[in-house]
């Protein structure tokens, strides 16, 4: 059965974009305030990391529905002097009070998805961006100040930018009163305060939105490091909000907080070798689907046929079966990672995929997860994957007083069933969707590529990959043609297949019939995530960028 459905109002993208070209540095963000932002830095002598870092800082105010410094991020950072990929885990772990006991004690069978108690995992957001710019001093040949790399994001948060389309949507959704499990945001004085106007309207596209909070909050951060935002006034400030309110982060939480350098993990695909972030990450999961479909032609099948859509949707299901088993964070639970990717697994894996039958699932995907992605690659050949998020949108919905500070809601994803692999236990890393991708070619970078989404991250970073490599896509046609998401939405308790409108109806059909509940949405859905990717040809040097029509990003270069 099929069955049509607008999942979203946003205005629908043109599309058709050519595919950005540049010779020497190129940048893919989804807002073009933070792709501008970057290529200031890169013109001016700056690298690929500070470039990444400038970016991150920009978008965190000028797209607040989709991260903040409130959240977390991960990176993926090849350091071209060097000839190394460094691989950074700057998620924040849940307090030194969260414990399952607690939040049973107050009648909870589950973790809010909005509110103080939402709000259990420390920001790091911070610590990744304060980590990467101290390697790339020591080791890139850095030449900007940590305080130039802030200024164009205090600019933004102070002076104020223009509300994209994207933000008024999010925005409208979340204050809707009919459900405070999932929206009302309305109701928490600091989300009020901050993102709706004095009489409790929303902004709209193209007014002006100031943070003065927010831009307060950078400057300490400009003026003292992460320091200024793990060990003095901010800190204390958002712990003081927490504790008023019932919740449960202190002060020590934040002191004690580090972003964490880890190996890069990967596996070959077609001769490439793909990269990603390991556990508490579901890189895993992304690289596994690369690792099934090794054992399939599919340069033989035609792309957006049935037969290629099916295809990867069942390697999808393969892959997070071993996911959902396995990912939480490490330092917890001994993760048999080789193994997981080891070539004879995804044989095995491959094996069990029926071409012409949907495999049914019992267990609901996680329906939401809202992100950025940033690429960049420089005139060196330094090259960033880098993304960053808060969770669902707008995160737990609390804005700690007097900050700006939007703070996510990462944690809720804990479970309080004590033999669950994800269960909540102090000083832990939850599962994160989270996961930068880049894909090398003779050990170098080939492909930098990402995209916010949730459980779409994997799925649409397959389509990437497999549209580049087997179907010879330009990157920006491999992000703009239809894509499709096998999850869950909002209130949803099963499993469904989106797919946009623009597939043609035989290929509906067909996947209807193989089994797969098929759900028809807008012909560029928002709800398909922002993808960007950036192709660098190692015998002209030629950076080819791609940004998301579904986004309000773009793919800048010189």
């Amino acid at each position: 059965m099929v069955t049509m459905v607008s999942l979203s109002t946003l205005p629908l993208h043109a599309a058709g974009r050519p595919t950005t070209m540049a010779p020497n540095a190129m940048v893919v963000t989804p807002h073009y305030l933070a792709s501008q932002a970057a290529l200031q830095i890169l013109e001016n002598g700056g690298n690929a990391a500070e470039a990444a870092i400038a970016a991150a800082a920009v978008v965190n105010v000028v797209y607040p529905h989709m991260n903040t410094i409130g959240g977390d991020n991960f990176w993926l950072l090849y350091d071209a002097k060097n000839q190394r990929l460094k691989a950074l885990n700057a998620s924040g772990r849940s307090g030194e009070k969260a414990t399952i006991e607690l939040y049973k004690a107050l009648g909870l069978g589950k973790i809010p998805t909005r509110g103080y108690l939402a709000a259990n995992t420390v920001p790091g957001v911070v610590s990744g961006w304060w980590e990467v710019y101290n390697y790339s001093q020591k080791n890139m040949n850095a030449s900007m100040s940590w305080a130039k790399l802030l200024e164009k994001s205090i600019s933004y948060a102070e002076n104020g930018f223009s509300v994209t389309p994207n933000q008024e949507y999010y925005t409208k959704v979340n204050i809707d009163k009919t459900n405070n499990e999932i929206r009302d945001l309305g109701r928490f004085d600091g989300f009020r305060k901050t993102f709706l106007k004095p009489d409790g309207n929303i902004y709209y596209a193209g007014e002006l939105f100031k943070q003065k909070d927010l831009a307060n909050t950078l400057k300490i951060i400009a003026r003292n490091g992460a320091d200024g935002f793990y060990k003095g006034e901010i800190a204390a400030k958002i712990v003081a909000d927490l504790t008023a309110n019932g919740g449960i982060l202190t002060l020590e939480d934040f002191a004690c907080h580090r972003a964490d350098w880890v190996e890069a993990i990967s596996t070959d695909y077609r001769g490439y070798t793909a990269y990603n972030l390991p556990p508490n990450t579901q890189g895993i999961a992304s690289l596994s689907i690369l690792n099934i479909l090794n054992n399939f032609d599919l340069a033989s099948m035609t792309e957006g046929s049935a037969d290629y859509y099916h295809l990867i949707i069942e390697a999808t299901k393969q892959a997070f079966t071993d996911r959902d088993k396995w990912v939480t964070d490490p330092d917890f639970v001994s993760i048999p990672v080789a193994s997981l990717l080891a070539k004879e697994r995804g044989t095995e894996l491959a094996a069990r995929i029926d071409l012409q039958k949907a495999a049914l699932e019992k267990n609901p995907l996680d329906p939401k997860g809202d992100t950025i992605w940033i690429g960049v690659v420089d005139k060196a050949g330094n090259a960033v994957s880098l993304i960053q998020s808060i969770y669902h949108d707008y995160g737990s919905g609390i804005v700690a007083k007097d900050t700006g500070v939007l703070l996510q809601n990462r944690g809720s994803f804990f479970s309080l069933d004590p033999n669950h692999i994800n269960r909540l236990e102090p000083r832990k890393r939850t599962f994160h969707t989270l996961n930068p991708a880049m894909l090398f070619k003779n050990n170098q970078p080939y492909l930098i590529y990402g995209t916010m989404g949730g459980e779409g991250q994997p799925q649409t970073q397959a389509a990437l990959v497999t549209r580049i490599v087997d179907f010879n896509f330009s990157v920006q046609a491999a992000i703009e043609a239809p894509r499709w998401l096998h999850g869950r939405t909002w209130g949803a308790v099963s499993n469904d297949l989106k797919i946009e409108s623009r597939v043609p109806q035989n290929v509906i059909d067909e996947l209807s019939n193989r089994g797969h509940p098929v759900r028809v949405v807008d012909s560029y859905s928002d709800i398909m995530g922002h993808a960007g990717a950036i192709l660098i040809n190692s015998s002209t040097n030629i950076k080819y960028g791609g940004a998301d029509p579904r986004s309000d990003g773009t793919a800048v270069g010189y």
